[in-house]
């Protein structure tokens, strides 16, 4: 239990870190990745979205086990941008910073299996 609590504690404190600036730095982005940002709505969108899934871990690594089935979508949000990236380098779309952040997503999208297949469930029971 207490490998889950840390590391979505972790994902979670680290994602926040990452994410929270980007609010910051929609014009230096489209200079440093050209081209400038056009469509604002999906960069802060995205932004907004990836900023609540830290917020979920966070809840997560309070009880893993109550939250254990959370873990999976978790799981899927970490995949999802990893695997894109990885792709879209290969077809190269995106640069290296890009790919850097898209393997850590795997990595961190990896520990969560792991911290799913160690964190029992709890017995539900359900009123009758």
């Amino acid at each position: 239990m207490q490998f889950a609590r840390s590391v979505f504690r972790i994902a979670g404190l680290y994602g926040l870190a990452v994410l929270v600036p980007l609010y910051f730095l929609e014009k230096y982005y489209g200079q440093e990745f050209p081209p400038a940002i056009t469509h604002p709505e999906h960069f802060y969108g995205f932004v907004g979205v990836a900023v609540s899934w830290q917020i979920a871990f966070l809840l997560i690594a309070q009880d893993p086990a109550r939250y254990r089935l959370f873990m999976l979508p978790a799981i899927l949000e970490k995949a999802t941008y990893g695997i894109a990236v990885v792709v879209l380098f290969a077809l190269q779309r995106v640069p290296v910073p890009v790919l850097t952040f898209g393997i850590i997503d795997l990595l961190w999208g990896l520990l969560f299996v792991v911290a799913y297949r160690k964190t029992r469930p709890t017995s539900s029971v359900r009123p009758a």
